[in-house]
């Protein structure tokens, strides 16, 4: 079973998250940012990542601490359930619609962390959530994950389309690359022997 669970306490967030990556995408999160809460459910459904999330955050600050922390915890989890990544497929990718949204997502499990960022969120809010911390969650979940991570906006005018679009693009192709690899079940998908 490809799970993990990971706490993290620190002056501004409590976290605790569990993850199985053999899941069939139940989720149950709880952040005290709805809208974040909506795009961790969207993550989890699409990616069939059974996850549960709890944050209690500095809340009264802003929103910001919350979403990069609940970042970097996630990718702790799935860094860890992954193990040692043999077996799995390695790579994948998305082109998702979503209305007047189209946003394509390529990533490898590589180890080396890296994002390009090209998405123009329009507004500055979602509700009363900041859109600049999209990007903000992708870092930190790619910088802890190991995940180099492409995502692209190719159209879009609405911000709650563009963000949705790149949650759910990012789950698909996280899905693929989880895939177990039907030719190679036992091997470690590189010619370095390790990832």
């Amino acid at each position: 079973m490809r799970s993990a669970s990971i706490t993290r306490k620190t002056a501004e967030t409590d976290i605790s998250v569990d993850i199985n990556l053999d899941g069939s995408g139940t989720y149950d999160n709880r952040t005290g940012v709805g809208f974040f809460d909506h795009m961790l459910d969207q993550l989890s459904r699409h990616a069939l990542i059974d996850m549960t999330v709890r944050c209690e955050g500095d809340l009264h600050i802003d929103d910001h601490h919350t979403v990069e922390d609940v970042g970097i915890a996630l990718g702790q989890a799935l860094s860890e359930a992954v193990g040692d990544k043999r077996g799995i497929t390695r790579y994948g990718s998305c082109l998702l619609p979503m209305d007047d949204a189209l946003v394509r997502a390529a990533l490898d499990l590589s180890g080396r962390p890296f994002l390009v960022w090209n998405v123009d969120l329009p507004t500055a809010k979602i509700g009363s959530f900041d859109t600049e911390l999209v990007r903000e969650f992708f870092q930190a979940f790619s910088t802890h994950g190991g995940i180099t991570l492409h995502v692209d906006q190719l159209h879009g005018l609405n911000s709650h389309h563009i963000a949705e679009a790149a949650f759910k693009a990012v789950a698909r192709a996280l899905r693929d690359a989880l895939e177990s690899d039907p030719r190679k079940s036992d091997a470690i998908p590189s010619t370095k022997g390790s990832l």
